[in-house]
């Protein structure tokens, strides 16, 4: 039987070196939602902004941000650049987060280990080690700069930041190759610099780079607030994003969780997706356009780890008796759900059948934790990051 290989002394130092900085980043790196899309961010302190990518955000005059020390709010879009997928968004003015430097004069060597590091809404904490394979790769049709690596990149991971041994951000997490072999892409750090520069050097405030002369434009600059002064290209500033207007079956699910005391712009987590926190108990409801089905999963508590038994067995047991619901497991979760088909969904049959669903989530929650020695998810008043 073979055992656990040997580390070497400096691979041991490395090792431990890596968690300390996967655990300091947890107080900066931002989830981040729009209706149409989710992703991570990261906040840095001397511009005191939100980085992210540029696709997460863009349509959107706002979006929804969360972190470990920052509560979940809408932020506005504040800088958009479709050049470099960049974005900013303004930063809450009662927020203390930690600090982290841009790796702007590093010369990054092929084989230089990094971690990428991503948040998105409805996912965990993701943080992945690889190495660089391309530290000077350049895309053909935009000129830009990428680095190459193999750190794997999850669903949501865009906007993320790609972080060297020195705990500096060298680079944003910009996608994979579809169908590939964890071949991932970010946008240089020197990038972001050059960025927030310009931003700064044009007053701050909402902006945008204009893709017809490449300039960075301010809404105070832009004539009649749309056009570029430099070159008269029409611009595309995130103030001027009409506001999103949910239509059909996702009009109805929206409808219904404001009626429910929800606030739905926070509710929102991509195309047809919403999430709530009902009590001690997160929600997730999903629309699928092509089946027809409507889901709602209530997160609950976790299982223990001793004396499991009677849980299953309650569990079963409510099954049968629970009107419109059913209880599963997935890995350590208890999960309460609803299903409905769209044709069934009206404001009426809605209401009862959400209701009853925030109803018994929040109360299993205390029996399971209270009277069978299930875990609570999370502590007393804190929500899913």
């Amino acid at each position: 039987m073979q055992g656990k290989p040997t580390l070497t002394p400096k691979q041991e130092v490395f090792g431990l070196f890596m968690k300390e900085v996967i655990e300091y980043y947890r107080g900066i790196v931002i989830q981040i939602a729009t209706p149409t899309s989710t992703g991570t961010g990261f906040y840095l302190k001397a511009p005191n902004l939100i980085v992210t990518n540029a696709h997460n955000v863009e349509g959107n005059k706002e979006a929804i941000i969360k972190g470990e020390k920052l509560g979940k709010q809408l932020a506005r879009v504040l800088y958009l650049d479709p050049k470099y997928d960049l974005a900013f968004l303004e930063v809450p003015p009662d927020a203390e987060l930690p600090e982290v430097a841009l790796a702007l004069d590093s010369e990054l060597q092929d084989g230089d280990p990094v971690i990428a590091i991503g948040h998105p809404f409805g996912l965990k904490y993701a943080t992945t080690q690889g190495i660089i394979s391309n530290a000077n790769l350049t895309d053909e049709d935009s000129g830009v700069r990428l680095i190459q690596h193999d750190a794997a990149l999850n669903p949501g991971n865009s906007g993320g930041p790609l972080v060297n041994r020195q705990r500096q951000v060298v680079g944003v997490n910009t996608f994979i190759i579809k169908d590939s072999d964890n071949i991932g892409f970010s946008l240089p750090a020197q990038y972001v610099g050059q960025a927030i520069e310009e931003y700064l050097a044009v007053g701050g405030g909402v902006c945008v780079r204009c893709t017809g002369c490449n300039n960075v434009v301010s809404e105070a600059q832009a004539d009649n607030k749309k056009y570029c002064p430099h070159c008269g290209a029409e611009l595309e500033l995130p103030s001027l994003a009409e506001e999103y207007e949910p239509a059909g079956v996702a009009l109805t699910i929206e409808e219904l969780v404001g009626k429910a005391g929800h606030d739905v712009r926070l509710s929102r987590r991509g195309p047809n997706n919403w999430e709530i926190q009902q009590g001690s108990a997160r929600i997730s409801i999903s629309y699928h356009e092509e089946t027809g089905m409507i889901t709602g999963d209530a997160y609950l508590c976790l299982l223990p780890q001793k004396n499991i038994k009677p849980l299953y067995e309650y569990l079963l047991r409510q099954n049968y008796k629970v009107e419109g619901l059913t209880f599963s497991i997935k890995d350590q979760d208890i999960i309460l759900s609803l299903l409905i088909y769209d044709r069934y969904l009206n404001l009426s049959t809605g209401m009862k059948l959400f209701k009853h669903l925030f109803d018994c989530a929040d109360e299993y929650d205390n029996i399971l934790v209270e009277q069978y020695g299930a875990l609570w998810k999370y502590e007393e008043g804190e929500e899913s990051i």
